[in-house]
């Protein structure tokens, strides 16, 4: 087993580099899980009408999350409805035309 010797200074800032870190894994770890956003901002993000937002829930095009009048969704639906609507760009074919 190697032995390593540390000066004051040295022990004293790998200390606290380990505080920090635990205090940032703690925080980290307090955080919900999941973000919501309410319809508002979906309206907006999306910048679709009221009734096109109760469409797309109705539909099931989005899940959703209503306590009394007021909706949510989660950020993570948010990002499936896109991906599921995702179209990827088509490298368009160009004929050359001999002018000859």
């Amino acid at each position: 087993m190697e032995s390593i010797i540390l000066s004051r200074e040295q022990f004293t800032a790998l200390e606290n580099s380990i505080r920090e870190i635990r205090a940032s894994i703690a925080s980290e770890s307090k955080r919900p899980a999941e973000k919501f956003i309410d319809n508002q901002e979906f309206m907006q993000l999306f910048k679709i009408s009221k009734r096109t937002a109760q469409y797309w829930r109705d539909e099931g095009k989005i899940a959703y999350s209503q306590i009394g009048t007021k909706v949510y969704y989660r950020l993570t639906d948010v990002e499936e409805l896109l991906e599921a609507h995702y179209v990827k760009a088509a490298k368009r074919r160009i004929d050359c035309v001999d002018p000859k």
